[in-house]
């Protein structure tokens, strides 16, 4: 059961955010202010999944929470949904670029409030379980200089997921970057799903079995998604390519703000910020390139 701390100073909005949240299978914490919800959050760490974090609150405000998280080594990886009464454009835009999972403006809607919260739930619940299979599966990756993969699943995309982040210094990092340029190049690529799709798909809850029927529909059954991995002494490097039509990448490399309140979109920019230390489309998009510098290589830039 995934936990979920709801972070405001008024009693009214968390009674409304339990009440919605109530019969989705959370386990639901509140916290009245920032200060409150940092003691809670610096206490136990390992124990939050997700922050339901307003961000004008007396003492300690969302922002310098979420600041404080994203220094953390845990608790970065938290994803961090920020909710507010105030919705212009350069305070989202803040808010994203700062690291929030997600953003959301008061009043809530019930129906994108429990679709976003539910989202963030996947990707926590994804990144769990992508580092501990790490754990037990980590040395093949430290010996490996290169290789040559084709995946056509998502479980083939988590599990290669898994074996590149270990060729990584900090595979806890890596691992959801990789995740999510796999999916795309599955999701997105092979399988054809656009952006508004996804989003109606997510929304209806019926993101997987869509996913499962493209696998099985013969136009799409038999592409695969080409990845290359490569290691030296300066870096690790991985080509992802699937044959897809290609997408309007560069959007997708940053936060917009018109894109705040859907209820996905943030995993490109995400990956790029946190997982790797360069990342670069090449072409119509159907291909990507990663480096992540191993430990030496970083000590001696």
């Amino acid at each position: 059961m995934l936990n979920v701390l709801i972070v405001d100073d008024e009693p009214i909005n968390q009674e409304i955010l339990l009440d919605y949240l109530a019969d989705d299978g959370y386990e639901l914490e509140t916290a009245d202010d920032g200060a409150a919800a940092w003691s809670a959050l610096e206490a136990s760490p390992e124990k939050y999944d997700i922050v339901l974090l307003d961000r004008i609150m007396p003492r300690m405000d969302g922002m310098d929470v979420l600041r404080r998280m994203k220094e953390h080594p845990v608790l970065r990886y938290v994803p961090v949904i920020l909710q507010t009464a105030r919705a212009a454009v350069e305070e989202i835009s803040e808010g994203i670029e700062a690291g929030a999972y997600y953003y959301l403006t008061k009043p809530y809607d019930e129906r994108v409030l429990r679709s976003v919260v539910a989202t963030a739930g996947e990707e926590r619940a994804r990144y769990v379980a992508l580092v501990e299979e790490g754990r037990r599966s980590a040395l093949a990756a430290s010996i490996a200089e290169s290789a040559r993969f084709a995946l056509c699943d998502l479980d083939e995309a988590h599990a290669l997921a898994v074996f590149l982040a270990n060729a990584c210094p900090v595979p806890e990092a890596a691992v959801t970057g990789f995740a999510e340029l796999l999916i795309n190049a599955v999701e997105h690529g092979n399988l054809a799903i656009g952006y508004d799709e996804k989003s109606r798909l997510k929304a209806d809850g019926t993101w997987a079995e869509e996913i499962a029927r493209r696998l099985a529909d013969p136009r799409y059954a038999d592409k695969r998604v080409l990845v290359e991995f490569h290691r030296d002494g300066s870096f690790v490097e991985v080509t992802i390519r699937d044959e897809g039509k290609g997408f309007d990448w560069h959007r997708y490399l940053g936060f917009e703000p018109d894109r705040a309140l859907d209820n996905h979109g943030r995993g490109i920019a995400m990956s790029r910020l946190l997982s790797f230390d360069e990342l670069e489309y090449r072409g119509c998009g159907n291909e990507v390139v990663v480096r992540v510098q191993p430990d030496a290589a970083r000590q001696a830039a």
